[in-house]
């Protein structure tokens, strides 16, 4: 079944990180482009997290590179690999999965939108 226009979903692929999002108000299959690093990831965002440290969220309650906190999530601010604070071995996940990205598909117009004609 597929979904109706009010629902959506987030793809991600475990490798590179890639996002397709499908679904929405018009239906739209829309791959976003591969952004640089600094622009790719937000700050996770846990009860259980060191203040201290920066972490990059990842995927499934975990932060990039693996720790898992319960409630653990994505904050509305960017996690910046270049700050003191920025968790080493975060930083190292995230240039590892940014070299996964292939050159080709790194311009604007690599990853194109469609939408389903209703």
């Amino acid at each position: 079944m597929l979904p109706t226009v009010w629902e959506g979903e987030i793809w991600s692929c475990s490798w590179c990180h890639a996002a397709t999002h499908v679904g929405g108000e018009r239906f739209e299959v829309s791959r976003p482009p591969c952004l640089p690093v600094e622009m790719r990831w937000e700050r996770a965002v846990a009860d259980g997290l060191p203040a201290d440290v920066s972490h990059a969220f990842g995927i499934s309650d975990r932060t990039l590179y693996g720790i898992q906190e319960a409630g653990i999530s994505p904050s509305d601010c960017g996690w910046l690999p270049e700050r003191e604070n920025a968790c080493d071995a975060c930083r190292e996940v995230a240039v590892v999965i940014d070299d996964r990205w292939p050159q080709a598909m790194r311009g604007e117009d690599a990853r194109v939108s469609v939408a389903r004609r209703l």
